[in-house]
């Protein structure tokens, strides 16, 4: 144990009161699921390896910010949706507006009028490009503008920062992280990196590669602002160099700005790519640019054909009519108003706690109150996903969900109170599991990182 945790006042353990909570069902639905599913479940975060042993295994039902197992349990959830879910679980117009488009069909053989409704919304909404693309998933539109990227300049390199953590499921991502397996080294070798906020390795990767880098991707920002006109200088230099400038707002649309993050910072990307809280939890994204790069993906030119994105679900109406319903509540409603005021409202009384426990430097936060996140370290101050497991074990004790601290705007004041005396209670717990070892307290193994080389 370092000297640090040793200089720590000392607390006396409450006899802390938490629910009785039983998981027999869902322990139950867990075998059967790794029985039929790889995995167990169909997005990686949601799997059990990210989940302390002690947690719900399946949600029945959502109501605004409360979520319900299928033991019957009640949680308050963050991050909702992985983090699509902004208006709240169920919400009743969302849900509306898709029902009444269904009952209309859900597919066609030809376009339908409500993909030219919500193209111009889009493009109204969010100034950052000319033509715009829709998809079912982030991925979808990510790979899309890679691939019109590489068309558009006829380069085969891409960069992305290495400390920013996912852009794709494809390829040219996947091959890029330690479970790249299946992935040939040829395609690996095609994506390269450079560190968000250092320009200077922007430039260096264009010394490296002069002629050859097609695009640089990545997000407006992760957990810090872009310092020193950051956005802007990567822009020149890959305008300098002959690249294409993508910004991804999967995770910063609706929720930096109504406009987006590049409202925010002030900047325009040549491509951009949108999704997540786009429809409140429906399956659509978007891809959206430069007349001159997405037209490349069209039939008015005399270049060679771009097979931009072509899905039989693309425009299913359902999802079109849920987003356009989306976001009249965001105009309507100043929803990214209050998820920066609630948040802030969070962060603050979390921060409050982590003073009075004397725990800086053990338990962090980090990004903007619209979506922030916590982090988890040891005794000597470096990361831990022990003590992450053993804080995500005992907030779950206390009635709460949270992987982050990322709120929506089914979240109340009288939701982010008990939030953070639940908090509370639980690093209590985690400050005694400093100064005892983490394995005094934690039940089971712990959580692991999604992209490792080996189970």
């Amino acid at each position: 144990m370092s000297d640090q945790v040793n200089n720590l006042p000392k607390i006396k353990v409450p006899n802390i009161e938490s629910k009785g909570l039983d998981f027999t069902v869902s322990n139950k639905l867990r075998k059967k699921a790794h029985q039929l599913i790889p995995g167990g479940c169909h997005t990686y975060a949601k799997g059990d390896d990210q989940y302390p042993e002690l947690s719900p295994g399946f949600i029945n039902r959502g109501e605004g910010c409360h979520v319900f197992d299928v033991d019957g349990n009640e949680f308050i959830a963050y991050g909702m949706g992985l983090r699509s879910v902004t208006l709240g679980h169920g919400n009743k117009r969302v849900a509306q507006a898709a029902y009444e488009a269904s009952l209309k069909g859900v597919n066609f053989l030809r376009p339908s009028p409500i993909e030219l409704e919500l193209a111009e919304e889009m493009l109204s909404l969010l100034p950052h490009g000319d033509m715009i693309k829709f998809g079912k998933n982030g991925s979808d539109v990510t790979s899309a503008a890679i691939k019109l990227a590489r068309a558009y300049t006829g380069r085969d390199i891409v960069a992305t920062p290495s400390n920013h953590p996912f852009f794709s499921v494809d390829d040219w991502f996947i091959g890029t992280t330690a479970m790249n397996a299946g992935i040939p080294k040829q395609v690996q070798d095609l994506t390269v990196h450079f560190t968000y906020n250092d320009i200077d390795s922007v430039k260096a990767l264009f010394d490296q590669y002069p002629g050859q880098i097609a695009c640089l991707i990545m997000e407006p920002a992760k957990y810090e602002d872009p310092a020193d006109h950051f956005l802007h200088k990567t822009k020149e230099l890959c305008h300098q160099n002959g690249a294409v400038f993508i910004l991804d707002e999967i995770i910063t649309g609706f929720r930096w700005h109504l406009n987006g993050a590049q409202t925010y910072y002030n900047i325009k990307a040549d491509l951009s790519t949108f999704g997540k809280a786009m429809a409140n939890g429906f399956s659509i994204s978007a891809l959206m640019g430069k007349k001159e790069i997405m037209e490349a993906g069209g039939l008015f030119h005399d270049k060679e054909r771009v097979f931009l994105l072509s899905q039989t679900f693309g425009a299913e109406t359902g999802s079109l009519a849920a987003a356009l319903e989306t976001i009249k509540i965001y105009r309507e409603e100043n929803v990214v108003d209050y998820l920066w005021d609630i948040g802030s409202k969070l962060k603050k009384g979390i921060s409050e706690v982590i003073d009075e426990l004397n725990l800086e430097g053990y338990f962090t936060l980090s990004g903007h109150p619209c979506c922030f996140v916590f982090g988890t370290n040891d005794a000597n101050q470096q990361h831990s996903e022990p003590f992450r497991t053993l804080f995500m074990q005992e907030t779950i004790k206390h009635g709460l969900l949270m992987p982050s601290l990322i709120v929506s705007y089914a979240h109340t004041e009288q939701d982010v109170e008990r939030t953070i005396e639940g908090i509370r209670k639980a690093l209590i717990v985690y400050k005694k599991a400093l100064e005892e070892g983490v394995d005094q307290y934690l039940v089971g193994s712990s959580v692991k990182p999604v992209f490792r080389k080996y189970n």
